[in-house]
């Protein structure tokens, strides 16, 4: 099973908005991962991602708890839905 399989993205936006809801997703035992395209992509010799855009994705089966705090703690965000 990859990465891609038992993970969703849950929120994406600038680094110190997603370290901050990590630490939430912690306290709640929510395992999370970031994905950040632009850093990967200067570490590899080429560009990649959007500066500032960090990606944060959690286990499936607590996406919906995840999303309900991302959306809580920055609901500007989610705005456009």
């Amino acid at each position: 099973m990859s990465l891609d399989e038992s993970y969703e993205r849950v929120y994406t936006g600038s680094e110190p908005n997603v370290q901050y809801l990590q630490e939430l997703f912690d306290k709640a035992n929510i395992s999370s991962w970031v994905r950040n395209d632009f850093d990967s992509g200067l570490r590899a010799g080429f560009g990649g991602g959007l500066r500032g855009q960090v990606q944060l994705f959690v286990v499936k089966n607590h996406y919906d708890e995840a999303l309900k705090i991302a959306k809580t703690t920055f609901p500007k965000d989610y705005t456009n839905e």
